[in-house]
């Protein structure tokens, strides 16, 4: 039981640092921020390999660490949170469709696989899109009098997290199914 505590909390110190570097190696489409990046690959997986908890945490330690690290661009705490910590942490609930995913993998399911790996994937992304949403209507506007704020935050959010939306979903699937075990935490037993 311990073993399988310390491999978890292992994992979401790994997989944290893992989502923080692949942020690092992001394809940058706005001068103030939003990019195409990597950074929901190891919370979606974490949320398919642990569930919610392995997800939701795994999220909050990659959102807190930007933050921390100087990655992140604040306006005030309440606009902070909401586009990193709460953001991040919303696409660990990916983790609502583990049980689904790892039964289609080790019954060899792989398109049914693909399939909740993608709503997974969708799930978190646009929970977190939402959190971004709210954020550049309430705090950022639009710059632009004849832009309604809403109109503005949709189409710059969606911009970028259409994409990555895209390719983390390529990516896990990919992985996923070409390696199962992947996905699911070997359970240690005690000595």
């Amino acid at each position: 039981m311990e073993r399988n505590k310390l491999l978890f909390l292992l994992e979401i110190a790994i997989f944290s640092a893992i989502g923080l570097i692949l942020d690092k190696f992001s394809f940058s489409i706005w001068p103030q921020g939003g990019s195409i990046s990597f950074a929901m690959v190891p919370i979606i997986l974490m949320a398919f390999r642990w569930g919610l908890k392995g997800g939701l945490l795994t999220g909050l330690l990659v959102g807190i660490l930007q933050i921390i690290l100087g990655g992140a661009y604040i306006l005030t705490p309440v606009q902070g949170a909401l586009d990193y910590p709460i953001a991040f942490t919303v696409v660990g609930l990916a983790g609502l469709l583990a049980g689904p995913v790892q039964r289609a993998l080790s019954d060899g399911l792989m398109k049914k696989a693909v399939v909740f790996i993608t709503l997974g994937t969708l799930i978190g992304v646009l929970l977190r899109f939402v959190c971004h949403f709210l954020a550049g209507v309430i705090f950022f506007g639009s710059g632009d009098p004849s832009v309604p704020a809403w109109i503005f935050s949709l189409t710059y959010n969606g911009s970028y997290l259409g994409p990555a939306f895209i390719l983390t979903a390529v990516i896990l699937s990919t992985l996923l199914t070409t390696v199962p075990r992947v996905a699911t935490h070997q359970r240690m037993k005690n000595a």
